[in-house]
């Protein structure tokens, strides 16, 4: 097996470039300097292989490739090694779970992360373990939180670097949400940061009594890493219970905002939030990117932020300062301007009740999980959106350990059909510049490439190719599934651009003869 692994390093070595990051980058762009795949040749665009699980649980992931290998994380929680140019099996690892994990929103997965000649993986049972990338055996496995609690982990890590940033999932049951760091050599930990103060810290007075206790605020989707400054930049979700916002009065930090934090110690350094004391469970745990543009004639570094609140924002991510806020997807819980510092104002009556309240977006945001994407040539923001009205009502729950806090529910508004679209966001403005409308919204991902495309995929299981500055469509094809996941771009160990994706229950690969 090792033989087949180095040959198949060495090609990939001799043939370039590697998708490292969740992102692609750090900088969380999503973008792919590769143009061996361009407007001219993507019409010819062809499957090359296709990698079938065996199992039926949704698949979330974005593979790492590097070397001419794909790791990619299956659900719930494994890792399998791919031959890049084929789809051919290296090496798996499976984990055994014990029987009563509890998690929210699907037994999954969103990716692994690669450091060296280490591979890492966080599992629904909170744990973070670190592969052999040769071979797939376990060097270290760590309990990062416990899973009896309601923790689990489905995001993919983020290389920090000699360290691996990991974070929580779990809000649904009223844990306490944190960022660990961990060294990615021995799997001793380094520093965690708690999204939500504790007895006698600054912010507990942002909360109802002693509701921060059950504060959720968890961070499960992969945040953002600026070297130059040694920041991380991570979201995070919803206070807790979800729908009863009585039951906890005030702002509630640290939920619903970006964080920035420094990459040695875990201190934070400033937060933003953008939904004080959120009843409609719009998590802000969308991915940051990290941009360095002119803005009111000086250069500045920003970070970018599509929120599942509806609102567009740009930030100062030196400093946190707020520079610019747009409503981007209909919305009815606040008023359609920000204030000066970026803060809304909730309109009267969209709170939920036990009756139910009609208001957009629904609790699956104006985005989601989707990845967004940023192309440094066209310099926009490419966002997978969603259109979609909800009915909140709200109930009463008491938090008990492991088990559901959410004191209500939502449904979609009867009678009307969810849809959604691509839209290419200018960040100095806040508005689309195109957008690609589709009739039912998607869970697709988004990726740009230096060839002038933008690819994703459908919600009935198509995957496109778009024009970067047009938003026309160039090429698309019938995957036959649902998409979860998001698009990522590699030069396979056969010297070509590979565009990837999961759908379905299948991985795909793409080429151009």
């Amino acid at each position: 097996m090792k033989s087949v692994l180095l040959l198949t390093a060495a090609a990939g070595l001799m043939f370039g470039q590697d998708w490292m990051h969740f992102q692609g980058n750090p900088q969380g762009h999503r973008y792919s300097a590769l143009k061996q795949i361009n407007k001219t040749n993507v019409a010819r665009m062809r499957p090359a292989w296709t990698f079938q699980l065996d199992k039926t649980d949704k698949f979330e992931a974005s593979p790492i490739a590097h070397n001419g290998i794909l790791y990619v994380s299956e659900p719930p929680s494994d890792v399998t090694a791919l031959e890049s140019r084929s789809g051919k099996v290296l090496w798996r690892y499976k984990r055994v779970l014990p029987d009563n994990v509890p998690y929210c929103c699907g037994r999954v997965n969103r990716g692994a992360a690669i450091l060296g000649d280490l591979v890492f993986i966080g599992t629904l049972d909170a744990h973070l373990v670190a592969l052999d990338a040769s071979t797939g055996h376990v060097v270290w496995d760590v309990a990062v939180a416990d899973y009896k609690k309601g923790y689990s982990s489905t995001v993919a890590p983020l290389i920090v670097k000699d360290k691996v940033v990991i974070g929580s999932a779990g809000g649904e049951f009223g844990v306490r949400g944190y960022l660990a760091a961990y060294e990615a050599k021995t799997g001793k930990e380094a520093w965690r940061l708690w999204t939500v103060p504790s007895t006698g810290e600054k912010g507990t007075e942002t909360w109802l009594g002693d509701s921060y206790k059950y504060g959720s605020a968890t961070t499960w989707v992969t945040g953002s890493y600026d070297p130059e400054i040694n920041t991380i930049y991570w979201g995070t979700g919803n206070p807790g219970p979800d729908w009863k916002g009585d039951k906890r009065a005030g702002d509630n930090l640290y939920s619903n905002c970006l964080l920035a934090i420094d990459g040695d110690t875990g201190k934070m350094k400033w937060h933003f939030q953008f939904t004080p004391h959120d009843v409609h469970d719009l998590d802000s745990t969308q991915v940051p990117i990290l941009v360095d543009e002119m803005w009111n004639g000086k250069m500045r570094k920003l970070v970018l932020f599509a929120n599942r609140n509806a609102f567009y924002y740009v930030l100062d991510r030196t400093t946190g300062e707020y520079l610019l806020g747009k409503q981007y997807v209909r919305q009815t819980w606040a008023q359609p301007e920000l204030s000066d510092k970026g803060r809304p104002t909730r309109m009267p009556n969209t709170a939920p009740t036990p009756g139910g309240t009609v208001v957009y977006p629904n609790s699956p945001g104006a985005t989601n999980f989707q990845a967004p994407s940023y192309s440094p040539l066209t310099k926009l923001h490419y966002v997978m959106t969603r259109d979609e009205g909800g009915v909140f009502y709200s109930g009463d729950d008491t938090y008990k350990e492991g088990s559901w806090y959410l004191a209500g529910r939502f449904v979609s508004k009867p009678g009307e059909e969810a849809s959604g679209a691509i839209k290419a966001m200018d960040p100095k403005t806040g508005k689309a510049k195109w957008e690609y409308p589709m009739s039912s919204p998607s869970w697709s991902g988004v990726l740009s490439t230096a060839g002038g495309l933008v690819f994703a995929a459908t919600a009935d299981g198509d995957m496109i190719a778009l024009d970067d500055t047009t938003g026309k469509l160039l090429w698309k094809y019938p995957m036959g599934g649902k998409a979860f996941a998001n698009p990522v771009s590699y030069i396979g160990a056969d010297g070509k651009q590979h565009i990837t994706i999961a759908c379905g229950h299948a991985l795909f690969a793409f080429v151009v003869d």
